[in-house]
């Protein structure tokens, strides 16, 4: 059976990350997650005195979005490294520019490395589609575990919950769920992320949209039920 790569595309606070987990829980892929993945790089002590990587950084505490080319080296390196361990991937909201899809005259972009790896024919765009109001209200108070990285999605900032009701880690919130620079990554997604649906259309794919608002493991029955896993 040929093996398939899945890209979730939608707004923070969309579920990308959780429903990327629950596949590979699920449906034998390999997520990877290149918000953590970059998280926990530009967050290690070692890499102090990288200045590189402290300049990445910077602009992911910002909320802004880290230079493409960096990114694109980065993740280029991973799918590949997936692909020839012969697992199905999964990406949560990445390639997140333009460039990182599609590169340019000297650089290969994310999809044509996918399109090599997986063929074009087995990449599969997901498009989770949630209201305005829920992506603010879901980032503002959501927690993540240190450890294994879960997302705990709470309706207010009242829940008494200190630990992962799954491995029991700490639950931490990251620094891009911060209220202010949540609008930078709203703005960084609106002009930067979005229009790569766009030019996946005019390279023939089909985008599968899926309403993101039911529970998680509702949204997942959509996704597989729509990509016939």
């Amino acid at each position: 059976m040929a093996k398939i790569a899945v890209i979730f595309y939608g707004p923070p606070g969309a579920g990308k990350g959780t429903q990327a987990n629950l596949l590979t829980g699920r449906k034998g892929f390999t997520h990877f997650d290149t918000g953590r993945y970059l998280e926990q790089l530009v967050h290690d002590p070692s890499n102090k005195k990288n200045r590189i990587i402290q300049r990445e950084g910077k602009l992911f505490d910002s909320g802004a979005l880290m230079t493409p080319s960096f990114v694109l080296k980065v993740t280029a390196n991973k799918a590949k490294e997936i692909a020839r361990a012969g697992f199905n991937i999964v990406f949560s909201g990445s390639p997140r520019t333009m460039f990182e899809a599609f590169g340019d005259n000297k650089h290969t972009g994310l999809v044509r490395v996918l399109e090599k790896a997986y063929g074009k024919q087995n990449i599969y765009p997901v498009f989770l589609d949630i209201d305005p109001n829920a992506s603010i209200k879901r980032n503002k108070y959501r927690m993540v575990c240190s450890v294994c990285a879960t997302a705990v999605l709470y309706s207010d900032a009242l829940h008494k919950h200190k630990t992962c009701p799954l491995c029991g880690g700490k639950l931490i919130k990251r620094t891009v769920d911060n209220p202010s620079v949540f609008k930078t990554r709203i703005k960084e997604y609106q002009e930067r992320t979005f229009p790569i649906l766009a030019g996946l259309k005019k390279r023939g794919y089909k985008i599968t949209k899926v309403n993101g608002m039911p529970l998680p493991f509702k949204v997942h029955a959509s996704v597989a039920k729509k990509l016939k896993l």
